[in-house]
């Protein structure tokens, strides 16, 4: 989502992102034009009249799980945001009997917070 129109966002796929990903983005963008929903979250500059760059996951009963906000020169990484919603998806799905240690992927070892883990983190946990 950014401020910029629904037009602006069908060139920049036809023209930049079908480039860099192969047909383009497989998702819709959304316009912002106007900045109220980059004001509901924080990110919205309007002296610029721009969303700062922000990704929020938010979970299906619309919680926000984490958020990150950039300066504009600084990009993001697509695959940290992926694991994070697997990690978040994880932990859901175990309704919270486990939990994801820094740099967590499907397929790795999880932890079982509780009294026994305290002070055996490192035990469980091999990074």
């Amino acid at each position: 989502m950014s401020t910029d129109s629904r037009f602006t966002h069908k060139i920049w796929n036809e023209v930049e992102l079908s480039k860099m990903v192969e047909g383009g983005i497989p998702f819709p963008m959304l316009s912002d034009q106007g900045g109220r929903i980059g004001t509901v979250y924080g990110v919205y500059d309007e002296e610029a009249g721009v969303d700062i760059r922000g990704r929020f996951i938010i979970d299906p009963d619309g919680v926000i799980q984490a958020m990150e906000v950039l300066t504009p020169p600084v990009g993001r990484n697509p695959e940290e945001l992926i694991r994070q919603i697997q990690a978040f998806q994880h932990v859901r799905a175990t309704e919270g009997a486990e939990a994801t240690p820094s740099g967590w992927t499907p397929g790795q070892t999880t932890l079982k917070p509780g009294p026994d883990l305290v002070g055996k983190v490192w035990e469980v946990w091999k990074p």
